[in-house]
């Protein structure tokens, strides 16, 4: 269960990081973020933690 939660997560992060970046790099309109440079940055770091937490969450497991 806690893996697909943060599964999840890291897909939201991702999807939430591309957004801001298109609206930040002015190809979705309508929101107060289009064509402000702030989230054409913030957008990939985020989608970028998004990634580096999916691939943690879905390692396999060590069985001892």
């Amino acid at each position: 269960m806690k893996r697909t939660m943060l599964a999840l997560l890291a897909l939201g992060m991702i999807a939430l990081g591309a957004l801001w970046t298109f609206q930040g790099l002015g190809y979705v309109e309508g929101s107060a973020m289009t064509g402000v440079r702030t989230w054409a940055v913030v957008g990939p770091l985020v989608a970028g933690l998004g990634v580096a937490l999916l691939i943690v969450v879905m390692r396999p497991r060590d069985i001892d």
